[in-house]
């Protein structure tokens, strides 16, 4: 992307059952696996053509229906809102995964096609089988639960946005442009509404493709701040948790599996409903209410996990000592009663 000079950075020579997840994991920066990928079976039917890599997909296929998604030529690929935001600029439907990417084959030379997306489809369900010979070694203990779910499509692109998983992006044909920003340059960004959104979570506002800076001026912090990976098929992009990213697939067709998990215990809820939460409770308070209730956050939740606790007897801690599946019920029952008042 024009702006943006720094290129992800890109392991070489990693062996497909040796990858460094401790070492990813510890940088917590986005970096190219080049080529771990290249001898999935998948992977070499797109190199052979798009059409032996559909009916790659079409042979594990049992004909339930997936939710695709098409925009009209005038989209650009781009998944996005209507001008005035009241809606989306796309529509979706359940169809027959053999019915799309037959769409999809018939409009591959178009000069201008139809947008065509099936995008976080849950692998394992609509595509069993698949994984028997396509798949990551995931021999860490940190993948006890994780999520692999495929995305298909013409050129299209995704919109700069988050997710609260850790993720592993494989590029398994096509081509992929991952623009990637660090948490901290959300307000740089300019983010969405929170509803709706094209595609579950909150996207950037900004055009990519042609940035208006007089509407959005921090936009030139981010692009600073950036940097961009450029995928091949058989390269997999490790990026932590809550990294935003703005995906474009770049050939004609174009499919991504991916692997999503968190380390943190099942029984944890997401931070995203703490935010929704703050929102209603915290924003629109005086500045001064505001600037206590930040140091009462410090306090409890941003700081060591035990200091709130550690001054009191074990039994007297409740939450402020370490949660557990018992603990974590307790606590939501206790702000669901409070919430219900």
């Amino acid at each position: 992307m024009a702006g943006i000079t720094t290129k992800t950075k890109v392991m070489e020579g990693v062996a497909p059952d040796a990858i460094p997840y401790d070492e990813l994991m510890a940088a917590q920066a986005p970096v190219i696996l080049k080529g771990v990928a290249r001898d999935w079976p998948l992977v070499q039917a797109g190199l052979a053509s798009d059409q032996a890599a559909m009916n790659d997909l079409k042979s594990f296929y049992q004909g339930r229906p997936v939710t695709g998604y098409t925009g009209e030529p005038e989209i650009g690929g781009r998944f996005f809102y209507n001008d005035d935001v009241t809606g989306l600029n796309f529509k979706g439907t359940r169809v027959s995964l053999i019915d799309f990417l037959d769409d999809i084959s018939a409009h591959r030379d178009d000069a201008n096609p139809p947008s065509f997306y099936i995008g976080s489809t849950d692998l394992d369900l609509y595509l069993p089988g698949l994984r028997e010979k396509n798949d990551l070694a995931l021999n860490h203990p940190m993948f006890a639960r994780v999520l692999a779910s495929i995305w298909i499509g013409n050129r299209t692109t995704a919109t700069a946005h988050y997710d609260m998983s850790h993720n592993l992006a494989v590029c398994v044909a096509g081509c992929r442009r991952f623009t990637l920003f660090p948490p901290d340059q959300v307000a740089n960004l300019y983010p969405g509404p929170l509803e709706p959104t094209p595609g579950g979570q909150v996207v950037s506002m900004v055009d990519f493709r042609h940035p208006d800076f007089a509407r959005y001026p921090l936009f030139h912090e981010a692009l600073a701040a950036g940097q961009v990976a450029e995928m091949e098929p058989g390269d997999v992009l490790f990026y932590p948790a809550l990294w935003w990213h703005h995906v474009e697939a770049l050939a004609p067709f174009n499919i991504l599996i991916n692997y999503w998990w968190n380390t943190s215990p099942a029984f944890m809820d997401t931070p995203q409903n703490t935010l929704l939460h703050a929102l209603l409770s915290l924003r629109d308070r005086p500045q001064a209410e505001k600037d206590a209730w930040r140091a009462l956050f410090d306090y409890y939740v941003f700081g060591s996990a035990e200091r709130a606790g550690a001054h009191l007897p074990e039994a007297a801690r409740g939450p402020l000592g370490p949660l557990d599946e018992m603990t974590a019920r307790r606590l939501r029952a206790m702000l669901l009663n409070k919430l219900n008042r």
